[in-house]
């Protein structure tokens, strides 16, 4: 398979994060939602990896990467928390847009720090999220 068609199956599984999210934080505190989920996801990951026999990798890891690996985690953690919690307060068609300005976000800061070059494609893309973010924020 190639990147696209792993980037659709992303999206797919996203959108599935958001509805079975919902309906998960109806009757229990979010931060206790996430705890939950980040618990089958360790044992999910770790299982892929062992069965894939990568598991001795991990001394293989630098400390630069650890690092990244690590901030990437942390950003995680902190964007379940609040994802969870704008499901249980908010309707599911309203919070996953706006949570998808994410991507403006991160082709924004692409540029910035790992200097990837605006296109007619990314730029208008971006363009186009945000004002459907604002459609969903301020249309009713």
């Amino acid at each position: 398979m190639n990147w696209i068609t792993y980037a659709i199956l992303s999206a797919f599984f996203a959108s599935l994060v958001a509805i079975f999210g919902k309906i998960g934080v109806k009757n229990i505190d979010s931060n206790l939602a996430v705890a939950i989920r980040t618990v089958i996801i360790v044992f999910f990951a770790w299982g892929i990896v062992l069965v894939q026999g990568n598991a001795s990798d991990l001394f293989k890891i630098s400390k630069h990467t650890y690092l990244f690996i690590v901030l990437s985690a942390i950003a995680t953690g902190l964007s379940w928390l609040f994802y969870y919690k704008a499901l249980q307060l908010g309707e599911v068609s309203r919070v996953a847009p706006i949570d998808k300005l994410s991507i403006v976000l991160t082709i924004v800061l692409a540029f910035i720090f790992l200097g990837e070059k605006p296109n007619v494609g990314n730029v208008t893309g971006g363009i186009l999220i945000t004002l459907g973010v604002l459609a969903t924020i301020f249309l009713k």
